[in-house]
């Protein structure tokens, strides 16, 4: 019977965004494969709150990636797993006239600037040593926007798919293996944050809110958002070399969201 390596033993991994919600969910389960978990965010923790080594930053500063980059060179002489995660909405809903140009360059440069402004500092040492994984989290707005809720953050995510694609592309023979996940729903606090606060500003109940958002993306066929050890699982295999022969795609993980194949 064949069976599949999935073991990150000896790997080093650099989880941005990783000290809640999916990202603390894979920077565990990477750890917990055998990887060495470097994780990322603006704000530190708090003790106790992380097991794995923590370096502040906020990747839509330059300064701070510079930063960043030279502690796990230093450190860690480099990595071999990039996890993107960082990302959110901060734009407004209510359609284009809503959105100014701050609200455009705010999203981009979060969605799509900080991946693209990381990869080009890391991407170097794994040239180098021939081997390397980069996921990037998308969304499913990426392909499913909502142009009353999330315009200007499903643009960004569209962009930085088609991004990942180019990259991979462009590194596929040279060791370093780029993909693209794509979560739907999922129960986060941002997610149940979004929901409340879009009950509040229409006026009705919380599970009333959960189920409009529902209805605009035409339901969740599976009937429940995602636990983020579920996404947490699917990197855990695309990063590992039971995964060795794919890179370029995308892999939404939605609950059957996504009404077209």
């Amino acid at each position: 019977m064949q069976t599949f390596n999935t073991s990150l033993q000896g790997k080093r991994a650099l989880v941005t965004g990783g000290t809640k919600g999916i990202g603390k969910a894979i920077a565990d389960e990477l750890a917990q494969a055998g990887a060495q978990v470097i994780v990322t965010a603006r704000n530190h923790p708090g003790e106790g709150n992380t097991a794995h080594h923590f370096i502040a930053a906020d990747l839509t500063q330059a300064a701070d990636v510079a930063q960043l980059v030279n502690e796990i060179n230093t450190k860690f002489d480099g990595i071999d797993i990039l996890i993107n995660n960082v990302g959110g909405l901060t734009a407004p809903g209510g359609g284009f006239s809503t959105l100014t140009d701050e609200h455009w360059e705010n999203e981009l440069q979060l969605n799509l600037i900080a991946a693209t402004r990381l990869d080009r500092t890391l991407l170097p040492k794994m040239l180098e040593q021939k081997s390397g994984v980069i996921i990037h989290i998308s969304s499913v707005a990426g392909k499913l926007p909502l142009w009353n809720l999330n315009m200007a953050y499903a643009v960004s995510k569209a962009a930085l798919n088609s991004y990942s694609k180019a990259l991979a592309t462009e590194t596929a023979s040279k060791g370093v293996r780029v993909l693209t996940v794509a979560p739907g729903a999922t129960k986060t606090p941002p997610m149940e944050k979004f929901i409340q606060d879009f009950a509040t500003a229409s006026g009705i109940s919380l599970e009333e809110g959960y189920q409009q958002l529902l209805n605009q993306v035409g339901g969740i066929p599976m009937g429940r958002m995602a636990a983020p050890e579920e996404v947490a699982s699917l990197v855990h295999f695309l990063v590992s070399p039971a995964a060795a022969y794919l890179t370029g795609t995308s892999y939404a993980i939605d609950g059957g969201t996504l009404p077209v194949v």
